[in-house]
């Protein structure tokens, strides 16, 4: 990687011309308020590695909030300000930008949100997690596209290195762990040696971090196009074990994680369904313990705890032949997330026949008579009613009946016998 002073070239090659016109103007916006801005973070690294990256973070030397408004007078765009950070969002129809006011950190103690005051540019970056993220891109005008570069993070980018900027990084934000090794793996990078070394010796202190923000950092991983190998080097690393030490990021889960990626084309895999296989192999209690440490949504919760679920009935679905009404009755009420993830990861092929059938067919099976229908026909209304429309199913279900008519005549019949 050539020893590049100024990105403006790559500005304008790389990004949209919105985006180009968007960051020219705050920077001319900014001068006339005497205030200087920068462009900072993932997007400086990812244009020197001519990655994509549309994730704007401008800091600005000054009051962001007003700078934010200035520029939204000019240009008609959504606002949602956060007086209380110094920060404000900007979105518009087809992407959005963060401003913030330059500050600097200090951590009253291991895992504790950080106390900010107001700081220069030079403050802004030494308070980053990585060298490769401790860079920023000058906006204003006479200076357009000139790099700071305090921590030598081009160094590193040339030599495909993560580097935290001092030994107390991750004992200060121990979330760092996670991003250090989530960026070696999305970079194909390799931690520099004194960084690994302090991370192996730090893991401990992932227990200062709350479940909340542990559960972000893991939703980032999961959001990854390859999140198998993180969790892989996590698990190599002792760090996975500390979310819960029944956790594996083995052969097995790089495996299933390829076959979910298959299995979700074009799109990507969501990050439930990875929770999902992840949590396929635990026992019901220890899902209860992830469940509560991490505080899952419901919706998550109830994935993970229906994936076991299913898992506790393969052996039925191992049987051969049964009939679709009882493939239903296992796998009914289950949420679709957790069939998936039971589907990829079993080996069993009957087992994978049966939950085929039932997500692409049987879950979608209705008797075509109406609770009113079957009132009409001589069944008395109550309990009853649902009693046949659970016959009627089971019975479309297994192909004794197969149209409106046939199911008349059975509910006829049953109500002869009413």
């Amino acid at each position: 990687m050539p020893k590049i002073a100024n990105l403006s070239r790559h500005v304008e090659k790389q990004l949209p011309l919105d985006t180009v016109k968007l960051l020219k103007a705050t920077g001319q916006i900014a001068y006339k308020r005497q205030q200087r801005c920068y462009l900072v973070g993932g997007m400086v690294r990812d244009l020197l590695l001519e990655r994509d990256n549309l994730d704007m973070d401008i800091v600005v030397e000054g009051d962001a909030i007003k700078l934010a408004r200035e520029i939204t007078s000019e240009k008609p765009a959504n606002i949602i300000e956060h007086k209380r950070f110094g920060t404000a969002k900007i979105q518009w129809d087809g992407g959005e930008v963060d401003f913030v006011t330059a500050r600097a950190e200090t951590y009253a103690q291991p895992g504790a949100l950080p106390t900010v005051r107001p700081g220069t540019i030079s403050d802004d970056l030494a308070r980053r997690d990585f060298t490769i993220n401790a860079m920023a891109v000058e906006l204003s005008p006479r200076h357009f596209g000139e790099i700071i570069d305090p921590h030598d993070g081009r160094h590193d980018l040339e030599n495909k290195l993560v580097r935290v900027l001092h030994e107390r990084s991750f004992i200060d934000d121990a979330t760092r762990i996670w991003r250090a090794i989530r960026y070696e793996q999305r970079l194909d990078f390799q931690m520099e040696l004194a960084t690994l070394e302090l991370l192996k010796q730090s893991t401990a202190w992932l227990r200062t971090i709350s479940g909340d923000r542990i559960r972000h950092e893991l939703e980032l991983v999961l959001r990854e196009e390859q999140p198998e190998k993180t969790l892989y080097r996590a698990d190599k690393l002792g760090v996975l074990a500390e979310i819960h030490p029944a956790l594996k990021g083995d052969i097995w889960l790089m495996e299933t994680f390829s076959l979910a990626y298959e299995y979700a084309l074009p799109d990507l895999p969501s990050p439930q369904l990875y929770l999902a296989l992840m949590a396929y192999r635990l026992n019901a209690d220890q899902v209860e313990q992830l469940i509560s440490y991490l505080r899952l949504p419901k919706t998550t919760a109830k994935v993970l705890r229906d994936t076991v679920s299913v898992k506790t009935r393969i052996e039925e679905l191992t049987m051969q032949g049964p009939p679709p009404s009882h493939i239903y009755r296992l796998l009914h009420g289950h949420h679709t997330t957790a069939l998936t993830a039971n589907l990829l990861a079993t080996d069993d092929d009957a087992t994978e026949e049966h939950i085929e059938l039932y997500l692409n067919v049987l879950k979608y099976v209705r008797p075509s008579l109406k609770g009113e229908d079957i009132s009409k026909l001589g069944i008395k209304s109550g309990p009853k009613i649902k009693e046949v429309l659970d016959s009627l199913l089971e019975a479309k279900l297994d192909g004794k009946v197969n149209d409106r008519r046939e199911e008349e005549e059975m509910v006829r019949g049953l109500s002869g016998k009413s």
